[in-house]
């Protein structure tokens, strides 16, 4: 990509920054469950994606200090949404793992956001709907980097 302090890739970067950091604010109010923190359910969508993991992998994962993940993992533990398991190679170590309680939740909740997201796009042209879609995997693809 060509020097983004000039010209129309430093606008069009200004202007993807702000779509999607709007567009997440507003997912975000689409919650199912009101008691759980933005940070909770994030902690709940990275277990659903990348399976049980540590809470020092965890910590990793959502760029949080390791006292503040087992802090946050202890309350999705007292709220059922999550169970400590013995880490099978290393016994100083516990392992996190969503319960099926998280997992029916994660799920009404994604069918909720995406129901949101459906109606907003049905406002959309063929041709921009079109363009969304294709752009859809690219943008996977930067939230995964």
């Amino acid at each position: 990509m060509s020097d983004l302090s000039l010209g129309d890739d430093a606008v069009a970067v200004n202007s993807l920054r702000s779509g999607v950091m709007r567009l997440s604010r507003r997912l975000k109010h689409q919650r199912v469950d009101e008691s759980l923190s933005p940070t909770e359910m994030s902690v709940l969508g990275t277990l659903a994606r990348c399976g049980s993991a540590t809470p020092g992998e965890l910590a990793r994962k959502e760029h949080v200090q390791p006292p503040s993940m087992t802090r946050i993992v202890a309350l999705l533990e007292a709220k059922g949404l999550v169970r400590l398991e013995p880490h099978p190679d290393d016994r100083r170590q516990k392992v996190v793992t969503r319960t099926e309680r998280a997992e029916s939740m994660l799920e009404e909740s994604r069918r909720k956001r995406n129901a949101w997201l459906a109606e907003l796009c049905e406002g959309l042209t063929d041709e921009e709907w079109a363009t969304l879609r294709a752009a859809a995997p690219v943008l996977e693809k930067l939230a995964e980097t």
